[in-house]
């Protein structure tokens, strides 16, 4: 009878113990849950900012911009283009545009 009690009071002793360490994971599982979401919205809301703002430089004035100033674009006109297949044009295209053969 005494090895029986021994037996159960084992069996209650690991059952307890199991049942605190599943509930310590389930409070750290569910605390990474928490993280995680909050993790996710701040991701979201700063993939929304940078939509918007590709959405402002993407605009075509924005764009033309940019090519005026940083990369020294220049409308074209007539005077500065070249037709490579009209070979009279061609001399007189090359020398304005700045391109040599």
């Amino acid at each position: 009878m005494t090895r029986l009690n021994l037996l159960l009071m084992i069996a209650v002793l690991a059952s307890g113990i199991y049942m605190v360490r599943s509930a310590y994971e389930a409070r750290r599982l569910f605390t990474e849950l928490d993280r995680s979401q909050s993790e996710a919205r701040r991701l979201d809301a700063d993939y929304q900012r940078l939509l918007a703002e590709r959405q402002a430089q993407a605009t075509n004035l924005r764009v033309e911009q940019v090519a005026r100033e940083r990369l020294k674009m220049r409308p074209i006109s007539p005077a500065i283009t070249f037709n490579p297949d009209a070979p009279a044009q061609a001399a007189s295209g090359a020398k304005v545009a700045g391109v040599t053969r």
